[in-house]
């Protein structure tokens, strides 16, 4: 699983809270999302099509965007533990990933809630057939690919939770495919946290993850470590949450390109806020968020970062 810096639509729930939603039947959000998005990227289809030279870093490319989000759900069962969803999940959201999910939720007896998901678009995208091309305007080529998700929250009632994904990735008309720089993959992620209780209304959720990314080619897979930490917090109407990250990506072996082994350095901040019944008006929120990502390599190529700054309006229906 990735972080995306991307419009959220909703963001957490109450920990804690048994039920799924009010009432059985079909619940939902959707909002409209407003603000200015940033990358720099060598990957970045925005960018300059052609480059000169690997040892630069790409120029900024910034943006407007205008996006409705939202979600949908089917709650039922015993206590209502049972949800079948579509959409993005205010937990991912409030920590800046971006996934839209079809899934089921099954909230058991001990407490532990099994939530089984299929991601059709976390991997999809944009890219140049040849990234190093040099002197010449770089073609587009399309990411396809899906990934498949096990969490495990609330473990027996605590405050332990674990996050499990496979995904496939498939790069077409890679230039670079059968090389060491060939770029379909299978990748493992895994991801366990644990939910602190500081106060009634202040929780602190540190969270330590491993991703192992098979690519075709040996220089761009990679095993990354890395951890995060939220706070989050409940006033009232408002809603607050802040999480930073880091993590450290190790790649297998050096291409034949750079003739050097390369490895990453990821930071990532995010802040979200909600302020509920927006103007006093029932079932409406006012969403507001802001993220940076920074990753720092030892190939100036790979250096990148992103920002992201949006505000919106949110109804719960």
């Amino acid at each position: 699983m990735k972080k995306y810096l991307a419009l959220p639509a909703l963001f957490i729930a109450l920990p804690g809270y048994a039920q799924f939603a009010p009432q059985e039947g079909i619940s939902g959000e959707i909002s409209l999302n407003a603000g200015v998005i940033s990358s720099t990227s060598n990957f970045n289809v925005d960018g300059d099509a052609t480059i000169d030279s690997l040892d630069n870093k790409a120029q900024s490319e910034s943006e407007g965007l205008i996006a409705p989000l939202g979600n949908i759900a089917y709650t039922f069962g015993e206590n209502l533990g049972q949800q079948i969803y579509f959409g993005t999940t205010r937990e991912d959201i409030a920590v800046g990933t971006l996934a839209v999910q079809l899934g089921y939720k099954h909230q058991l007896g001990s407490g532990t809630v099994v939530d089984v998901s299929f991601l059709p678009t976390v991997i999809s995208g944009e890219t140049w057939q040849n990234p190093y091309q040099l002197n010449t305007a770089r073609k587009e080529t399309d990411v396809t690919g899906n990934a498949y998700r096990l969490q495990l929250n609330s473990i027996s009632g605590s405050g332990f939770s674990v996050d499990l994904a496979y995904a496939i990735s498939d790069v077409e008309d890679d230039i670079n495919a059968g090389t060491d720089l060939a770029r379909d993959a299978e990748s493992y992620y895994a991801k366990s946290s644990y939910r602190f209780t500081v106060s009634p209304t202040s929780f602190v959720i540190p969270s330590a993850v491993y991703i192992q990314h098979d690519a075709d080619g040996s220089a761009n897979s990679f095993d990354s470590y890395g951890a995060e930490v939220s706070w989050l917090n409940l006033l009232g109407r408002h809603i607050l949450v802040l999480t930073a990250g880091y993590a450290s990506r190790d790649y297998d072996s050096a291409s034949t390109l750079f003739n050097k082994k390369r490895s990453d350095d990821e930071f990532s901040l995010f802040a979200a806020y909600e302020y509920a019944e927006f103007m006093g008006w029932k079932d409406w929120s006012f969403i507001s968020f802001a993220g940076y990502d920074d990753t720092q390599s030892n190939l100036t190529f790979y250096d990148e970062s992103s920002y992201l700054f949006a505000v919106g309006l949110n109804y719960k229906f």
